[in-house]
């Protein structure tokens, strides 16, 4: 991912090798708290079939977007500089959004770059990453009062993060999927600028194994995580970790792990929470 010369440093990668009612998507930038009902998506649960792309484009330059962005489930990826398909840091982002965008309906097939960068509040509505590659998305906005939504869509082949949360403010996962990842949420655990408080809801959602944690936060920076209707798939031995906690930094050191499960302070949820299946 790309960040701000003070936020270059973030937590070491392992290098292994996705009609909502206006009114409801609103309501969650809003309060991050209302969990919207969508006539796209079934109500027995987040996981719906992948979208067919619409077409393909090859991305050579970031797309800055302000205000909304509608996709028309057109396939992006990334050419010439945007067309690595390593892990490294440091890559540009196929979208840039700015303050209050909204990019929805989108495929971000292969190479995806570094993906997704929000530097303020932003609503990513039906977006599917067919691989990730680095990071899926990257929020970054600068104030507490930043709502960064996510509704409907997937992502598939993560082998370290789907959502980097550098940014203050509060991040909302509504009705996604994910398989194959290694963690779906991680507010940042060591970059050179760290902000306090920062707060992840992951509601209505499908996770497939092979994964590693869903949730991983900074305990000691005040961070929450709270998790409702969370589906589990294909993980009999409960090896994915709900929510882990973090001693988080601003070093550049690697995190140290200060428990996983739920406290009823930092990690959110009870066994209720969680279905396996």
């Amino acid at each position: 991912m790309t960040a701000p010369a003070q936020q270059r440093v973030r937590h070491r990668r392992r290098v292994t090798r996705r009609r909502a009612v206006i009114g409801g998507v609103a309501a969650l930038a809003v309060t991050g708290t209302a969990f919207a009902t969508t006539s796209l998506l079934s109500t027995a649960g987040a996981a719906s079939a992948w979208p067919t792309a619409n077409g393909t484009k090859a991305v050579s330059s970031t797309i800055s977007v302000s205000g909304t962005y509608d996709g028309g489930y057109k396939r992006f990826h990334g050419s010439g500089v945007l067309g690595g398909s390593g892990q490294d840091e440091g890559q540009d982002p196929i979208f840039k959004l700015k303050d209050g965008a909204v990019l929805k309906n989108v495929i971000l097939g292969s190479p995806a770059a570094d993906g997704i960068h929000c530097m303020g509040s932003c609503t990513l509505q039906n977006v599917w990453w067919e691989d990730v590659g680095e990071d899926a998305a990257t929020f970054k906005g600068k104030s507490a009062s930043a709502v960064y939504t996510v509704y409907g869509g997937g992502a598939k082949k993560a082998d370290d993060k789907v959502f980097q949360f550098n940014g203050a403010g509060k991040l909302v996962v509504t009705k996604f999927q994910v398989s194959g990842f290694g963690k779906l949420v991680r507010t940042c655990g060591n970059c050179s600028t760290q902000y306090k408080n920062r707060s992840v809801i992951i509601n209505d959602v499908d996770v497939t194994a092979p994964g590693t944690s869903i949730v991983g936060i900074n305990a000691n920076f005040g961070d929450t995580a709270a998790l409702r209707k969370v589906r589990i798939h294909g993980d009999s031995g409960k090896k994915i970790k709900p929510c882990t906690r973090f001693q988080g930094n601003n070093t550049g050191a690697e995190p140290k792990v200060l428990g996983t499960g739920p406290d009823g302070t930092h990690c959110r949820y009870t066994a209720s929470d969680l279905t396996y299946k």
